[in-house]
Formats: C-alpha cells, sequence, structure tokens
C-alpha cells in the first residue's frame, strides 16, 4: 500500500453506447442498447437512458427490449471502438510508462513511475487533466479513481461513476471499506460469497474481523489468505505494463440448436480460419488447438490438441479443430462453438516455411483445377462438333466459360444491412443503419458532427448503397474546412431550415 494515490484507474463511461451515442447525433439523450440482436442475443453496454428502465451489461436481450422496447438496439462496431481506445491509450501512455489495460475502455496508471509527486494535490491535478484530454480527444467521459492500490483505484472509479473523480487519501482506506458488501472485493463472485454467507460474512468488516484462519478455512489458504488481506485494505499488486495474451480464440452463439453435423463441422472450419486471422494479426503463433462446445442443455465441454510446434498456418489449425469436433457428439444439439489456439509463441520462421508451402500447394491445386476445366471445355466443344455433324474446324457453338455463371450471380443473396452498422450512398454520403426488412433498408445519413440527420429507405440491393467505414468521433480539421459553406451538406444549410 502506497503512502499516496498514485495509482489510477481510468473506466470509459458506458463505452460502446456512448460511442454509438456521440457517432449518431439523433440517439443523443436517448437509450441505447448494443449487443447481439438474435434471440438469444445478450446485451454488451447499456446508455445511462436504458439503465433507468432496469438495462444492464449480460442480460438476456429479449429481456432488455421487454423492459425498454422503445430504445436503439444497434450491433457492436468494434472497429470504431478500438480506434476510439487506442486513442485513450495513448493519452495514458503520456502519464506513465506503466500502463496495464484491463479491457477497451478500463486500465491501471502507475503515476509515480511517470514522474508524479507522491502528493493527493499532484495526484487529483493528473486525474482531471486526463479527464478533459479525454473529453476534447474522443468526445467521450471516462470515470477516474485514484488510491495507494490497485483495488482501492477501482473501488473509486466505480464511486465516480458517471463521469466524475474519486479519491482515496491514505489512512481512510477501512472507513471506505468497512461498510461495503463482499463482493466488492477482488476475486469474489458468486461462489466465494455464497461460501462466506454460509459462514456468516456479508461485508468487508466481517470478512476482517473473521480472521486469517476463518477464511483458510472457508475458501482454501491462497484464497482465504488473499482476501484478509484485501479486506484490510492491502494490495500489493503492482501495475503491469505488457498483460501478454495467453490464448487467441473466437466463438459464435447461434440463435436455433444446431443438430446437422455437416454444419456444426463447417461452423468449426469458419470460426478456425477467423482464429487464425486474429492470430496473424497479434503476430502470434501457437502450440495448441482447443474448441469449445456448449450444448443445448448449457453444458460446456473443451477438447484441445497439442502440436509439435507453433504455427498460424489455417490448414493446420482446421484440420486440428476438425479432429477434435469429429470426437465429439453434437447431435442432441449445439447452441455455441468456439476455436481457440494457445501455447502463444512469438512469429517463428517455422511458420513463414509454412505460409510458403500452403501458398505453393494452392497454387498448385489452382493451375490443376484451371488445367481440367480446360479440358472438360475442350471436350464439350469436341463432342458437340460431332453431335452437329460439322467437319471440323467449322463453326460450332462456344463451350460454357468455367466459372460463375449469369444465373448464379442472379441468384446472388442481397447483403444483410446490419442495425447501427456504417454506411455510404454515392448521392447522399455516410449514414448508418436505422433498421432492414421485405426487401427494403432504412438509413439514417448524418455525421458525428452534424446535428441529427434525415432518413431515407431504400432497396437492400441499391447498387448505390455499401457498406462505409466509422468516422472519427470529434471533427477532424480538414472535414471542417472540406465543408465549410457547403449547402445541404449533413447538418449544413438546409438541415434546419423550416418554412
Amino acid at each position: 500500500m502506497r503512502g499516496a494515490p498514485t495509482i489510477l484507474h481510468l473506466d470509459m463511461d458506458a463505452f460502446y453506447a456512448s460511442a454509438e451515442q456521440a457517432s449518431k447525433p439523433s440517439l443523443r439523450g436517448k437509450p441505447v442498447i448494443v449487443g447481439g440482436l438474435g434471440p438469444r442475443g445478450v446485451v454488451s453496454t447499456a446508455s445511462y437512458e436504458a439503465r433507468v428502465f432496469g438495462v444492464h451489461s449480460a442480460m438476456a436481450m429479449a429481456q432488455a427490449r421487454r423492459l425498454c422496447p422503445n430504445a436503439a438496439y444497434l450491433t457492436p462496431r468494434f472497429s470504431l471502438y478500438r480506434q476510439v481506445s487506442d486513442q485513450v491509450m495513448g493519452l495514458l501512455r503520456e502519464l506513465s510508462p506503466l500502463v496495464e489495460p484491463l479491457s477497451l475502455d478500463e486500465a491501471f496508471v502507475d503515476l509515480e513511475a511517470g514522474g508524479t509527486e507522491a502528493r493527493v494535490e499532484a495526484a487529483r491535478a493528473v486525474g482531471e487533466r486526463l479527464r478533459a484530454d479525454i473529453r476534447a480527444v474522443t468526445g467521450l467521459t471516462g470515470s477516474v479513481g485514484l488510491a495507494g492500490s490497485k483495488m482501492l483505484a477501482k473501488i473509486a472509479s466505480e464511486q465516480a461513476k458517471p463521469d466524475g473523480m474519486a479519491v482515496i487519501e491514505p489512512g481512510t482506506e477501512r472507513e471506505l471499506l468497512d461498510p461495503m458488501p463482499v463482493r466488492t472485493l477482488p476475486g469474489v463472485g458468486p461462489a466465494t460469497a455464497e461460501a462466506l454467507r454460509r459462514g456468516g460474512i456479508h461485508t468487508v468488516a466481517e470478512t476482517r474481523e473473521a480472521g486469517e484462519a476463518e477464511l483458510v478455512r472457508l475458501l482454501g489458504r491462497a484464497h482465504g489468505t488473499s482476501l484478509y488481506l484485501m479486506a484490510s485494505g492491502r494490495d500489493e499488486r503492482p501495475v503491469v505494463a505488457e498483460r501478454d495474451a495467453k490464448s487467441i480464440s473466437v466463438e459464435d452463439t447461434f440463435d436455433v440448436d444446431l443438430t446437422d453435423r455437416t454444419r456444426v463441422q463447417l461452423e468449426v472450419a469458419r470460426l478456425a480460419d477467423r482464429c487464425v486471422r486474429r492470430l496473424r494479426e497479434a503476430g502470434r503463433s501457437g502450440r495448441t488447438v482447443v474448441i469449445k462446445v456448449r450444448r443445448y442443455d448449457f453444458s460446456t465441454l473443451t477438447r484441445s490438441e497439442t502440436l509439435r510446434g507453433p504455427t498460424d498456418d489455417p490448414g493446420v489449425v482446421k484440420e486440428a479443430a476438425a479432429r477434435l469436433i469429429d470426437g465429439v457428439d453434437t447431435t442432441a444439439g449445439v447452441r455455441l462453438l468456439g476455436v481457440g489456439v494457445s501455447g502463444l509463441a512469438d512469429y517463428t520462421q517455422e511458420d513463414l516455411f509454412a505460409q510458403a508451402a500452403q501458398a505453393a500447394h494452392e497454387a498448385q491445386a489452382a493451375q490443376a483445377a484451371h488445367e481440367a476445366r480446360a479440358a472438360q471445355a475442350a471436350q464439350a466443344a469436341h463432342d458437340a462438333v460431332e453431335a452437329l455433324g460439322r467437319p471440323p474446324g467449322s463453326e460450332a457453338p462456344e463451350p460454357e466459360s468455367p466459372g460463375v455463371s449469369e444465373p448464379a450471380e442472379a441468384a446472388e443473396r442481397p447483403r444483410a444491412w446490419l442495425p447501427g452498422a456504417d454506411v455510404r450512398h454515392t448521392e447522399f454520403g455516410a449514414g448508418w443503419v436505422q433498421g432492414s426488412g421485405v426487401g427494403r433498408v432504412t438509413i439514417r445519413f448524418e455525421l458525428p458532427w452534424s446535428g441529427p440527420g434525415r432518413v431515407r429507405t431504400f432497396a437492400v440491393d441499391d447498387p448505390e448503397l455499401e457498406p462505409g467505414e466509422p468516422l472519427p468521433l470529434v471533427r477532424p480539421p480538414e472535414a471542417a474546412e472540406a465543408s465549410a459553406g457547403v449547402p445541404g451538406g449533413p447538418g449544413g444549410a438546409r438541415a434546419g431550415v423550416s418554412r
């Protein structure tokens, strides 16, 4: 425990939902709920306007819709959230080299390592400046907690929400902690809380007064000793700059249980491809392939296979995942599938050879397929000549070109337009999807720095409409110059005209 509040905890306020409100002027001040929109979707984040109705993170989306039917329900846009997170983490690293990100919207900072004086006033000034910088750079708000330990700094930021700052000064820790429920302490989940409740322990004060020996008896030595120290306000965990990932994984929950074996195998292959993409983006390779299967009855199992060496070869990962799923009975129904890679290592030379071999194999296969199609086409032309009785060299029907035929192109499924997704129209510019159905899609055209925009409806296959990229939440100078004096632009002259 430090003698000054030089450990800072930042937690962005309702991050996903706030980013959506900042990006979409028409949603500001209104309930916004971000998460999976299918029958089994779960709320990722609810804006403070939605929380008034009882909606919270990890709630089933179906229940959220019952509690707050008039909210805007949006799919997550992680590319936007990562963009904003990078900006925020950059501001934190200006304060100190010791920044420990916990997620896209949360991090610890060791201010002492950044040269901040070990005084309450100095730490408070840094916290206030950080909050102002975050608002200026991103347009969003974050809550800041300052204390002499990570545990207390996190508790302080919770007390500061939303858009505030709390400082726990040395000597006041027990006074603050004692009346709090035991679930406040790190590492106390539902199972630990229930074990403590059966022992008559409900608050932090009761946890400390029970003594270390009793906590060890109830929870085991490691957990009991750690909890006793936390309840006494003692947390010596350092801020760790690099939290190295132990694994990389992806998973999907399905709206309807999968019972078809072929579909299960195809989904596992697709997840393996996604997992390898993330692995390569991180510049890593892995030695152990893992699959996760959640059955219809919510029972969950994992299976793993350790390879001879680390790899990021999609073929190797897919083959291992396929072998693993072959050993799992999925006939009764599967609601979730996941594929992951653990035992991570830095990018290895062997991976380069594996990729080169894979590329050569794919090139050979493509060449063989091309030659086979050419031979088939030549044979088809010869057969047509023979059938029509034409002499060789005379005009003959043109053989069909191998590849996708026109009927297949005509039957191409229209793209899906998900609520909240970015789009761009050749005439109306940037906008976002409000909803779609029965062959139509409704788009609201507005920019983060404009006023609420107009709504227009198009056919889902309108050739002038295409997916877009998230715009920055704060108006860049070049955007201001480009739109200055332009009548009719988003938020421009025509937007506010009334007659």
